[in-house]
């Protein structure tokens, strides 16, 4: 008996172990307010970006944003924004800079879309 409670001891240690990192990013922040622009790298024949009209967001007070589609909430936790409610749910961003994020694809990869604070909010 003494044995089998020291193995289950165990494996809850290594099975807290493994998930901690991943759950213990750091603190809860705030993203700046203000309106998100977003866009595409262009190439060398055009604009050095491309503006994807309809993806820009507002980040207003408390962590909540707003788009041209409706509002919602976004979680920010160590650099790793992630939008839990509203019309941009499930989207993950990384925090590269101050007022600099860029999407991470659902392979945990950073994607090409990049996103800059354009201004305060009004």
């Amino acid at each position: 008996l003494m044995r089998l409670k020291a193995h289950s001891i165990a494996l809850a240690c290594i099975a807290g172990l493994l998930t901690s990192p991943l759950d213990a990013q750091g603190r809860l922040k705030l993203l700046d307010r203000g309106t998100y622009i977003c866009a595409l790298p262009g190439d060398a024949t055009g604009s050095a970006w491309v503006e994807q009209v309809g993806r820009e967001f507002t980040i207003e007070g408390g962590s909540s944003y707003d788009t041209p589609r409706g509002g919602g909430t976004y979680l920010l936790e160590g650099r790793q924004v992630i939008f839990t409610r509203g019309p941009m749910r499930g989207m993950k961003l990384m925090v590269l800079s101050s007022g600099l994020l860029q999407e991470i694809g659902r392979d945990g990869k950073l994607g090409r879309l990049r996103c800059h604070r354009a201004g305060a909010r009004d």
